[in-house]
This record gives C-alpha cells, structure tokens and sequence, in this order.
C-alpha cells in the first residue's frame, strides 16, 4: 500500500531523518513516535503530497482513499451531522448527483444512483454519523446544532468524526486524543481496533499506542527505526538494546534504583485492593522499562513541601456548579498526607468543577469548604498556559516567584524541563503548547507545594515528559487529585479512584479496566438506537443459545488457524533454540569450521525470518478472533 525505500526529509537546512524504510499493508496500525521535531508530521506530509523526499523514493498504490483530520473548522452553519457526513466525500458526490437527476427527471439515471448508494450503504450514513458524534461525546440532540455553536475543542471533535466517516484504504490520525475526556478515547479505541484499512497514528498516549498500535516507527537523532508490537514491546526491545550500551549503564542503574524504591515502599504501604495491585504492576513495570528513556531531556523532581497538615483540605455537604445550574450535591470528604486520587467520570459530570472547588477558584453553592493554614495548593490547568506572561522567558517567570534566585540556579533548574541556552532567556509568546505546559509545571514543581491539583496536565506533552512527569510524582510526599485521559499516568501516581458520576463523588471499586468496561456498558445503555427497530426487544434464550451455537461455529476456522500458527511458532522457536546453542559453540568460531559457521548463520538468519512472518500472521488473525467475540 505505501512504500518508503531510504526516504530523507529535511526542514529548510536540518535534517529530520534519512534511509527511512518501511512498507506498510492494510491492518498494519503504525505508531509514529519520537521527539517534538523530529518529523512526525512532515511524514504524514510525505504522505498527503505535501512535502516531497530528499531523497529516496516514496510511492503508494493507485486509488487509495486517505482520511485525514483537519486542523481547522470553519464557523459553518450546517449542521454538525451534516458536516460529519460530508466526510464520506462519494456519498456527498452521489447526493449531488441524485438531486441533479431528480430535477432532469432522469429516471434511469436516479435507479442507477439508487443502486450505488445501496450498495456503499448510504441509507445508513446518517445513523453511522450520528453513532460516530456519540462515541466522540456529543449529547443526543446536538446532531442538528450549527457547526458555528461549537467550541473549538468541539469543532475537533467534529473534524474527527469527520475523518471517521470517510470509507478509507488509509487513515492518518495526528495526537487525535487531546481533545478527548477518557471516555471518548477508550470509544476511539474499540473504533479503531476494528478499523480495516491501514492506520498512520501520531500519539503521545501510552496506553492508546498500546492498545491500537501492532508496529512502532520511531524517530531519534535523524534515524527511522520500525518495530513489531505495541509501544510496550517497543520500550523493551529499546531498553534491551540501550542496556548493552556500556556508557548508558550507570544512569540507567540508577534510574532502576530510583523506581525499585517505590516499588519496595508501596508494597510496603498496598492493602490488597485491585487498584493498589494494579499500581504495583505498573511500577514494576515501569522498572523494567526505565533504561528506553536513560537519554530523556527531562529531569526534575518534586522536594520535599515541609509541614503536610492533616487534614489538609475538607469539603462538608458542599454543592458546586455555576450560576443558578449545581453540579455537584452533597460532597463531604477529606484530603489527607498521602492521599493520591485519580478522578473518574464521563465528560461534563464535574471533574474540573470538582478540582476548581477544591482549589478554591470555585466557590461552594452550599456546604463549607475548610482548609489547613498551611495548605499549600500546586494548581495545574489549562487556562494557567494563557496566564503565562507573553513578553517574559522562562526565567524570568520563576524570578517571580523567587527574586532572591540567581540566574545559574535558574537555568539549572529549568534545564530539568529541557529549558536550554538562549530558549530560557527568550519570550514565551512564539512557544509551543507543549513548551508553554512545561514552563507551568515547572513553575509549579518550583512552588513545592503540599497538595497538587492536576486537571489533565499531560495535554500538549510528549512521551518522554509524560514519563518524566509520572516519574517525579511517584516521589511526591503530599496528596494528590488528578484528572487525567492519559491511563498510564493514572495507573503509576494513583493509588485510589473516584468517579465523579450523576452529581455525586464515589469511591470506585476496581481499576482502570473495570473503568473503561464500566464506561462501554454505560454506551451501549444510552447509544441511542437510529435504525428504528426496538432496542428493548429481547430473544427467547432457545433463540440466543442457537445465535451462540452459529457464531461458535463461524468462528471456528479462525481459531483452527490461530492454534495452527501457535503450533508453528513453537516449532520455528524450538529450532531457533538448537542453532542458537549450535552458534553459541566456541570451536565453531575456528577457521577450519567457517563453511559450518556461514551454513549455520544463514539458516539462523532465515529462521529468525520466518518467525517474524508467523509472527505477524498470528498477530493478525488473533486481533480478528478478538474483534469477532
């Protein structure tokens, strides 16, 4: 489908990456990865026809259709579903058309449009529309306000359902979780998992790459190196491979050390609680993989806040909301030293109203609102980047909270937020989201505040900061409540889960999985039914076991299949095993056995081939047999 032979892409005089290679088929699902920077973007403008390689040759087969979203919207006064379905550019083309032979009166014509639009299922378009803007987090109803009455955040939203409804060959998806809650990514991710075509996906989401990717393309230091597997698999095989690097092995020591501490502490610490074993999991986890990011930019850590007053905030039959609309009723609860509290709920049930309550920039309708004198608040949340003076650096924005502070110490300590050289000393105005993110966390971590209030503070953060970030708030000694889509740092920084659901605030029992479970049920509960039939009609149960007995068996060829390629596998790995303890032999190495070496060697090197192709044979046909239970 595309073929990229030694591709080279510059940006004016510097060099992104060069000998770029790599094929990509449908179902192929291909993170691309790497700094901000380094030509993630240009790639997929390689792709578009924007941009045209250095060198190399870059072509994909004929008639291949390519969904793409849009970075802008404009304030259209169609209606939102109108403008989600005009992303299945034929079926606007065959609308057109059916108009233009209504008013000639072109009967024979009209049935052979009639035709065409049955056969790409057209009657359906509006119900796949409107099902596409509720997965995405629009309310039943909003399908026929103006495209103009959105926010920008829900413009995106709209660009991307419109992306979504395009019946591609090829789907390009640029960070299309940072304008989503939680909710709407884990929609996005069972949408895309049963995505047929191929998918070039720009992420900074952890779990999202994991959860949708099967290959990793990554970027650093202008080379372009692809993987098999998720991004977990990715983080391994880099780690394995940085470990053997003997000038890397003393930081990443250390960096194993520092996460094995935790891992010691909170066991110490876990009651038996699903989601504290899940958190011991993911530090462990995370241990593993601490040597892929030894050569991270990003280095910072919170001190210790001094005096953590118990309790340090209090919230009694407090109500919240804005003017006379209250959404939240009846809170009453505390935030105690230690407390580490990851906020759960569907979009608009209250989360930020929830934070903004407790940081004190929202004031309480009923119900009181108490707080230690020695509460110290670190506040994080996306309006603060607004709030960051344009014609002052970086520097001179942590000499406002400490003018004592010599410029060395700053530059130091901003250098933890890869604030280098003259981009500390230069106005913020022209940097980036992810730049002008950074500089408020820094700021924050600067404060060494007692009690942390983070509303989604991974938004415009690549990976190797997001790690950086879940790093530094393992060893944060006061509470913590943070709203975040991003699943890995939940899971890593909290130990307890609240959902924030139906105007109240609970604790919720289970973990991330049973959440994301949890939210799937509750969509298909309110998934409003477009087809017309009544959703509420039940089968007999003679009726439902033989739909059951049906499936299992039109399933059965693909299962045959996968245990075929399992059964090869095991076979391919056990005589890779034997040439490996063959090529292991050290009288091997003699020149009188060089003609046994170079037949040993080849046949190793065509072994480990097949391996990877059953490999990614098995790989597929299983994520089928998943999708199909």
């Amino acid at each position: 489908m595309l073929y990229f032979d030694r591709i080279s892409l510059r940006r004016g005089n510097k060099l992104l990456f060069s000998d770029a290679s790599m094929t990509i088929h449908a179902g192929h699902r291909v993170g691309i990865t790497g700094a901000n920077g380094c030509g993630k973007s240009s790639l997929f403008g390689l792709v578009q026809g924007g941009l045209e390689e250095d060198s190399g040759s870059f072509r994909m087969d004929k008639g291949i259709a390519i969904a793409h979203v849009e970075q802008e919207t404009p304030a259209l006064d169609v209606a939102a579903i109108e403008y989600v379905m005009q992303g299945d550019a034929e079926l606007t083309r065959l609308q057109l058309q059916l108009q233009q032979a209504e008013a000639e009166h072109d009967g024979l014509r009209l049935a052979e449009l009639h035709e065409r639009l049955a056969s790409i299922d057209g009657y359906a378009a509006h119900a796949r529309a409107a099902r596409l803007m509720h997965g995405l987090g629009f309310a039943v109803g909003a399908e026929e306000n103006a495209v103009a009455s959105f926010s920008g955040g829900w413009r995106m939203r709209l660009n991307l359902a419109h992306a979504l409804m395009c019946r591609s060959d090829l789907l390009l998806l640029d960070e299309p979780t940072n304008h989503l809650d939680l909710e709407a990514v884990v929609w996005l991710e069972k949408w895309l998992l049963q995505y047929r075509g191929a998918l070039l996906l720009i992420s900074h989401d952890r779990d999202f790459l994991d959860r949708c990717m099967n290959r990793i393309a990554h970027i650093e230091q202008g080379k372009f190196t692809v993987y098999t597997g998720n991004y977990s698999d990715f983080e391994r095989i880099r780690a394995e491979k940085l470990a053997l690097q003997q000038a890397s092995h003393e930081k990443q020591q250390k960096q194993i050390d520092h996460m094995m501490s935790f891992v010691n502490r909170f066991k110490a610490k876990a009651s038996k609680a699903t989601q504290a074993q899940s958190r011991i999991k993911a530090l462990e986890r995370m241990q593993l993989i601490a040597p892929a990011h030894v050569d991270s930019p990003f280095s910072f850590s919170f001190k210790h806040p001094g005096l953590i007053p118990n309790p340090l905030l209090r919230l009694h039959k407090a109500a919240a909301g804005y003017d006379d609309v209250t959404i939240l009723h009846d809170l009453s609860f505390s935030l105690l030293p230690g407390d580490r509290i990851g906020l759960l709920g569907p979009n608009g049930e209250g989360k930020s109203t929830l934070i903004k309550l407790m940081a004190g920039t929202l004031q309480a309708q009923k119900g009181n609102r108490e707080t230690a004198k020695e509460l110290s608040i670190g506040y994080f949340a996306q309006h603060q980047l607004e709030q960051l003076h344009d014609e002052l650096s970086p520097i001179q924005h942590i000499k406002m909270l400490d003018a004592d502070i010599s410029e060395k110490e700053a530059r130091q300590f901003l250098g933890g937020f890869d604030f280098q050289g003259d981009m500390a000393l230069a106005p913020v105005a022209p940097f980036s989201g992810g730049e002008k993110a950074r500089l408020v966390l820094a700021m924050l971590v600067y404060q060494q505040p007692n009690l942390l209030l983070l509303d989604e503070p991974t938004n415009h953060l690549d990976l190797e900061m997001r790690h950086a970030l879940s790093i530094a708030l393992q060893s944060f000694e006061g509470a913590m409540v943070l709203v975040s889509h991003d699943r890995h740092l939940l899971r890593t920084v909290c130990d307890s889960l609240m959902l924030v659901s139906n105007g109240s605030v609970d604790n919720f029992q289970g973990d991330l999985d049973d959440y994301a479970t949890w939210l799937l049920q509750q969509r298909d509960v309110d998934e409003p039914d477009h087809s017309g039939k009544d959703k509420t009609a039940r089968l007999s149960k003679k009726d439902e076991r033989r739909q059951k007995a049906d499936r299992r068996k039109a399933l059965q060829p693909l299962r045959n299949k996968v245990k075929k390629l399992e059964s090869e596998l095991e076979q391919l790995h056990a005589k890779k095993d034997v040439l490996d303890a063959a090529l292991a032999n050290a009288d091997l190495y003699e020149q009188a056995s060089a003609d046994e070496l170079k037949r040993l060697s080849i046949e190793h090197h065509d072994i480990q081939q097949q391996i990877e192709i059953v490999e990614e044979s098995w790989m597929l046909a299983s994520e089928e047999l998943e999708y199909a239970e």
